[in-house]
């Protein structure tokens, strides 16, 4: 069937020859333990649920395939064991938790957060039990209303990766937030690194709605419609660890070009730049959502990471703090699979899109293009990293040991670039682009505390004579 397949690639009504689901791709997408792609994610702290979400009750999770509990005990320590008790068996998430550590309700056993074995109020007061045995258990902590965990193995725990855009500009208030998609992590990773679905899946233009009082569906789109013809490069960084990507838009006024840069993070880790308004009108090299993409299992995933809020990323204060949270995000529609079928299908978001790719995107059966070029290289650099030709850990190396804090490329930035009858305008574009982003790696030499201001001198430089250099580099005529 499969050569059928291929051989009628092209037939018309030929459904028939293309009924055979290939398998998935398991070096990608599966993250059990003992996986190739479940141990890298594991070498790497992760966000595992909200602050929000620890109670006086422990909360049972699924993260990687692995059944856990997570609460917070009257000390304010994280706990995170595994869910079943080491004596017999039963599950933590009844257990009682103590001003230290967790109770099991079934025996009265006590753990503390490391899975010390504190107290066995069943056994003889001579019982040296709780000596020999330890309830499995991960670190954890809390910041700025995430949890933290840390699940490989532990003699090689690394420091958490404090990035600079977490503290920048001063005052900068960190919001947590998760969504659930009931898909595999990797598409949902992937979409980001697929930059033309702005223009089709965010523009309202595209979306047969219009606030309908019959179906109660609404129009929404993202903050920047994203509609004009955009130059758009995908650049490895950090040795090959991460991916850029480096979108430019001529700006209404033919004299500006907006360039906007997100990068992701290997494994999972995304910075994502601002779509405010403001960020096409002026400078801001500032973060507006930090996210990571954590496997729930394989056909489950979190959405989970911070929002930014401060005078620098949203000027105009677009942004609504109290729309951020459980399940939801203040700035863009469709993110979570809060909403009927009939609206999501009338006004299909990222969740719908993301979640009808499959449980498990089937990549055997993808005809790719030039958009997906994006896609593509993300997998290449990811499958090289399995495959041992790059260091695991060297994407988290600290550029900056006074404050302990890693360089983000993460930029918004307008810059003067006159649109010239008869030049490819395009070609320009890209050039400009390339040149702030060589800019941002120029200035991972440069401590924290200063590197923002370096950034905006060397552009204010470039808004003068370099500009011409660009041209001549980039052979634009």
């Amino acid at each position: 069937m499969t050569s059928n397949r291929k051989q009628h690639k092209s037939t018309p009504y030929g459904a028939y020859y293309k009924t055979d689901v290939p398998s998935h791709d398991p070096e990608l997408t599966h993250t059990d333990r003992g996986t190739p792609m479940g141990e890298y994610l594991r070498c790497h702290w992760q966000p595992i649920c909200l602050s929000e979400q620890l109670t006086d009750v422990p909360l049972a999770i699924r993260i990687m395939g692995e059944d856990l509990v997570v609460f917070r005990d009257g000390a304010g320590q994280i706990g995170l064991l595994q869910r079943h008790c080491c004596h017999r068996g039963t599950s933590l998430e009844f257990g009682i938790i103590q001003p230290k550590g967790i109770r099991c309700c079934l025996h009265g056993w006590v753990f503390d957060v490391d899975g010390t074995v504190m107290e066995t109020p069943c056994e003889p007061a001579a019982s040296r039990l709780k000596e020999t045995i330890c309830q499995g258990a991960y670190p954890a902590f809390e910041q700025d209303g995430l949890v933290f965990a840390y699940m490989g193995p532990p003699e090689d725990k690394p420091p958490f990766p404090e990035f600079d855009t977490y503290h920048r500009p001063q005052g900068n208030k960190l919001v947590a937030l998760s969504a659930h998609y009931e898909c595999n992590w990797l598409q949902v990773m992937e979409n980001i690194m697929d930059h033309d679905h702005v223009k089709v899946l965010h523009n309202p233009r595209m979306i047969s709605v219009g606030g309908s009082e019959e179906t109660g569906a609404t129009d929404y789109a993202a903050p920047m419609g994203f509609t004009e013809e955009a130059a758009v490069d995908y650049y490895p960084t950090r040795d090959g660890r991460g991916v850029c990507f480096v979108a430019c838009r001529r700006n209404s006024d033919n004299e500006t070009v907006w360039v906007r840069i997100v990068e992701a993070i290997f494994p999972n880790h995304l910075q994502i730049g601002s779509t405010f308004p403001s960020a096409r009108r002026e400078r801001r090299s500032q973060t507006v959502w930090t996210r990571w993409h954590v496997p729930i299992d394989d056909t489950n995933m979190l959405v989970i990471g911070w929002r930014h809020f401060n005078d620098e990323v949203d000027p105009d204060h677009c942004g609504r703090e109290e729309d951020c949270g459980f399940e939801k995000l203040d700035f863009l529609e469709g993110v979570t699979g809060d909403r009927s079928y009939e609206e999501s299908q009338r006004a299909p978001g990222d969740y719908e899109a993301m979640v009808g790719l499959r449980p498990i995107a089937i990549h055997a059966l993808e005809n790719p293009g030039a958009s997906d070029k994006g896609v593509y290289l993300t997998r290449k650099l990811l499958r090289e990293i399995l495959a041992g030709k790059t260091p695991v850990h060297a994407s988290l190396e600290v550029n900056d040991t006074s404050n302990s804090r890693l360089h983000t490329y993460t930029q918004d930035s307008v810059l003067y670039a006159p649109l010239e009858e008869g030049k490819d305008d395009i070609k320009l574009m890209r050039a400009l682009g390339r040149k702030v982003l060589d800019l941002m790696a120029e200035a991972d030499g440069v401590p924290s505390a200063e590197r923002e201001a370096y950034i905006r001198a060397r552009m204010d430089e470039m808004d003068g004579g370099p500009l011409v250099a660009i041209r001549n580099e980039s052979g634009v005529t």
